[in-house]
């Protein structure tokens, strides 16, 4: 299933990709129309349900589509504002830095990392597919991209085995883990250049994990403004899923809405000769096998 949160009509809701339309089912005007007085407002609250929340969903789908007027549910993404599928983490994003070896190389390192590297984003940076983002050259001059593949976090747990991780996690979506490389580099370490403000743009569905049963196959392109920068596969991480999720969670408590971002593949623009930042207008897209593509302009 593909899930997705929007806004039509001043109303903030979520629901399913319409099978085979470039729609969207309003589920939670199909729960009030039929007295489901008990169902999760946002998919961040439903993700905690598993799979019991994907079956409920899938009912109230069914609902709508045996309805005599199923088209009240129904909403075109030509008539929505696309909202992120989670609005908000329950504590900073986290992130997993050089995971692909090619990456690795061209951000300077001698070798791939042997011990997997993680470092958090502020929650404050989420955004929206198709939103429009700042490109804060008052305060960077350097600001680059970073398409990734990101793991949502269905189950509360800590000290997960690594053969039980995947028993953890609800679903997938795409990130850009954008940064800011001048700032990155002046204060050290990663936490202010990663966390500006809308520089973790994430979606445009969340996509349940039944419907990718291998995401260490799946292809991952980044495009700004059409030139193809980054075309690889996430069979290439060094640090498959379940060992990060197992690593992350010996010394922080997973909870359901927890993000991680997996890493990027090499063809970012601090990586390129010379250097290729992002400037005002460009447009950046995010395409992962399965799950769609995230377009954002920065403005």
């Amino acid at each position: 299933m593909k899930l997705l949160s929007f806004r039509y009509e001043n109303r903030t809701s979520f629901g399913p990709k319409v099978k085979r339309e470039d729609a969207v089912w309003d589920v939670l005007a199909i729960a009030e129309a039929y007295g489901e007085t008990d169902f999760p407002q946002t998919i961040t609250e439903g993700v905690a349900g598993g799979l019991d929340f994907v079956e409920k969903v899938r009912q109230l789908a069914e609902r709508a589509r045996a309805d005599e007027n199923p088209e009240r549910f129904k909403y075109a993404f030509t008539d929505i504002e696309w909202l992120s599928p989670i609005p908000r983490t329950p504590k900073n994003i986290f992130c997993v830095g050089k995971n692909y070896a090619e990456h690795a190389a061209e951000m300077g390192s001698d070798a791939p990392p042997e011990k997997v590297v993680v470092f958090t984003k502020s929650p404050t940076t989420i955004a929206a597919d198709e939103q429009d983002l700042p490109i804060h050259d008052d305060v960077t001059g350097s600001l680059d991209y970073e398409g990734e593949l990101a793991v949502v976090i269905g189950k509360k747990g800590k000290q997960i085995p690594r053969q039980l991780a995947y028993d953890y996690v609800f679903g997938y979506t795409i990130a850009n883990d954008v940064t800011a490389r001048d700032v990155q580099e002046e204060h050290q370490q990663y936490f202010l250049g990663k966390s500006l403000e809308g520089s973790c743009p994430l979606g445009p569905y969340l996509v349940t994990k039944d419907e990718l049963p291998n995401p260490h196959n799946l292809s991952i392109v980044t495009k700004v403004n059409d030139d193809v920068r980054q075309n690889s596969n996430t069979s290439n991480m060094i640090f498959k899923i379940d060992e990060v999720i197992a690593e992350i969670s010996r010394y922080v408590t997973l909870e359901p809405g927890d993000v991680i971002l997996t890493g990027t593949p090499a063809g970012v623009g601090k990586g390129m000769t010379p250097p290729k930042f992002l400037r005002k207008g460009d447009t950046v897209k995010i395409s992962v096998e399965g799950i769609g593509t995230l377009v954002n302009r920065f403005v």
